[in-house]
């Protein structure tokens, strides 16, 4: 492995914009249309603490991606489930980076006691289903054409980790 995980900082915040803002301009991986400013990320970052981790793959000084639990509905009958997210630089796909980073997230999901992790994931993006399977994520739902972006309807899979 040439790169390094570890706990996201603050200072973070831009490296982690411009990964996420690539796949809101070309990609279904999100189903957000307008981009994100770093101002909102550092924002996003300072909510997330101990106990909803951003992690950051880095190799040579370089963000090359990056993964975070978040909480999957704000109602508190919903606070053992939370949601995960991993993007992954585009130079820097099919190397393991997401597998590395989701391997890290997993036990601290566990350790801050949650009991599933969700993952709602576009119907097109078959690397990233893959990617959850192969980590013990289950098909739990399956959306007919519950998002619309890049001028067609998308389904959306949700996939569960029972921790």
């Amino acid at each position: 492995m040439e790169f390094i995980i570890r706990p996201a900082v603050v200072e973070d915040a831009a490296a982690i914009t411009d990964i996420y803002n690539h796949y809101v301009i070309h990609s279904t991986a999100t189903y957000a249309e307008e981009l994100d400013t770093v101002e909102e990320r550092r924002s996003w970052l300072q909510d997330h603490g101990r106990d909803l981790p951003v992690l950051i793959a880095e190799e040579n000084g370089q963000i090359i991606g990056w993964a975070s639990l978040s909480l999957f509905r704000s109602r508190r009958g919903w606070r053992f489930t939370v949601e995960n997210s991993v993007y992954i630089h585009p130079g820097h796909h099919r190397r393991g980076i997401g597998r590395c980073l989701m391997l890290e997230l997993i036990p601290l999901a566990q350790k801050a006691g949650y009991h599933s992790i969700i993952a709602g994931i576009s119907a097109d993006q078959e690397p990233s289903i893959a990617l959850h399977e192969a980590l013990g994520f289950r098909k739990v739902a399956h959306i007919v054409e519950g998002g619309y972006k890049m001028g067609r309807w998308l389904d959306v899979v949700y996939l569960q980790l029972m921790l």
